[in-house]
């Protein structure tokens, strides 16, 4: 009987997280139609009923983050009353919560649209709060509560013992990472990026792991990358644009791991300890894996409790990133849309631009890395172009180039995962330099 009872607290769970993370659901918005998960169309369900109120629900959210993390850092009697059930979320570092009080600030004065016209633009700070925050929020909510469904039943050591002979000789990966790239691919990045910190903070990953998982496998979603090649009028070449955005990122996984800055990470877990073993070599990796998920599914004593271990993940997310995402991707699309920064910056790409022989290198040279800002901004500034072979390999970068501020690079800061803004800024570089090439070599045999 408790043998059963094991099995079943691994399959049903594990089954119902697979059907709400990993299950292609075919979705139509508009003119574009691609496919999703179901968590995903659940959040955007949720949006939908919220209606125009989500503007106030992210500010009052944002707000409140940043007072009661100043009311703890400055007052011990007010830290020792927050909810042990919230950890260390209201006290965090003096870094930490001055970007918490900044993305404060920003929250309030776009949604009353007070201040300057640089903070409160609809390319700016409008962007971010109106457009990209509320599927963040949502996401967040229901990928945060619903996470444990793949974390704690033994989904994660079944099919970690399956893929560990492919992802670690090829990737330098766990197999339990295959689950974060299944579910960046098909429904969301941030939810792989949210997976991967789970999971790393959990002592599943290493720093080297959990850095190269979160920056090479988070991937784009397929809906998103549809309405990219969408954006840059190529919907009639979708299969060779996704092709290549495909191999791209596939070359890039392999080499990026072997590289610094991500070689030069630790093989040591988040609290020091070595890493855990992978499966064991006397019996095969389906026997090992149905082993590693029921002692898994053994341990998990109280269903409800992980339930509670999901609220607090929501909480977590929804009160120590979005105000991070909102004060980095708010700088970010200041410095890009009103400096040129950017265009600087991208000087030294229109040499290698020219040599792929790649039209207008001199007019694109800014997008190559205004991308770092927000994904969608490269597509937005060649759409108009009359070539479409420039059109196709600037909007299959901005897809592989997977880090932007305006939300995964935030993510990314704002998380324990051992990666520092620099470290951000060498992986978007080095990525550009990795596949671009590769892009322009497809789109040259397609043109």
């Amino acid at each position: 009987m408790t043998q059963l009872k094991h099995w079943l607290t691994f399959i049903v769970p594990s089954l119902i997280g697979i059907a709400l993370f990993m299950t292609p659901v075919p979705f139509q918005d508009g003119n574009t139609e691609g496919v999703t998960v179901a968590v995903k169309i659940i959040a955007d369900a949720l949006l939908g009923k919220l209606g125009e109120s989500i503007g106030l629900i992210l500010v009052s959210v944002i707000i409140l983050s940043a007072l009661l993390s100043l009311m703890a850092k400055l007052s011990a009697s007010v830290a020792k009353h927050i909810p042990n059930f919230f950890g260390d979320l209201f006290t965090p570092s003096w870094f930490w919560l001055v970007v918490r009080l900044v993305g404060a600030l920003f929250a309030g004065l776009i949604y009353w649209q007070v201040g300057s016209e640089l903070v409160i633009s609809e390319y700016t700070g409008g962007l971010l709060l109106n457009e990209l925050m509320p599927s963040l929020f949502a996401v967040f909510l229901f990928a945060g509560l619903l996470l444990p469904l793949l974390l704690n039943f033994g989904l994660l050591e079944f099919i970690g013992s399956l893929m560990t002979p492919i992802m670690r000789p090829i990737f330098k990966l766990p197999g339990r990472s295959a689950v974060d790239c299944t579910t960046s691919w098909l429904g969301d990045g941030t939810v792989g990026v949210l997976l991967t910190t789970k999971q790393y903070e959990q002592g599943h990953y290493s720093q080297k792991e959990a850095a190269i998982i979160a920056t090479s496998f988070s991937l784009v979603s397929i809906s998103f990358t549809l309405v990219i090649i969408n954006q840059v009028g190529l919907s009639h070449m979708t299969f060779s644009m996704y092709g290549a955005i495909a191999l791209a990122n596939l070359v890039a996984a392999v080499i990026m791991p072997r590289i610094p800055p991500l070689s030069r990470k630790l093989n040591r877990c988040v609290d020091g300890s070595p890493v855990p073993t992978e499966g064991n070599a006397q019996i095969s990796a389906i026997t090992a894996g149905k082993q590693a998920a029921l002692a898994r599914a053994a341990q998990v004593r109280n269903p409800l409790m992980e339930l509670v271990d999901g609220l607090k993940n929501s909480a977590e997310m929804i009160f120590g990133l979005l105000p991070v995402v909102l004060a980095f991707g708010t700088i970010a699309l200041v410095i890009a849309e009103n400096t040129p920064v950017f265009t600087w910056l991208g000087a030294p790409f229109v040499p290698l631009l020219e040599l792929l022989q790649i039209p207008h290198a001199q007019e694109i040279g800014a997008t190559v890395v205004i991308g770092f800002t927000d994904m969608f901004l490269p597509a937005i500034l060649v759409a108009e172009l009359d070539s479409e072979l420039t059109r196709f390999v600037i909007g299959a970068l901005s897809v592989t180039q997977l880090i932007y501020m305006s939300e995964v690079g935030a993510l990314l800061l704002g998380s324990k995962l051992p990666l520092k803004f620099i470290d951000i800024v060498l992986i978007f570089i080095l990525r550009t330099l990795i596949t671009l090439p590769v892009i322009a070599l497809v789109a040259h045999m397609v043109f």
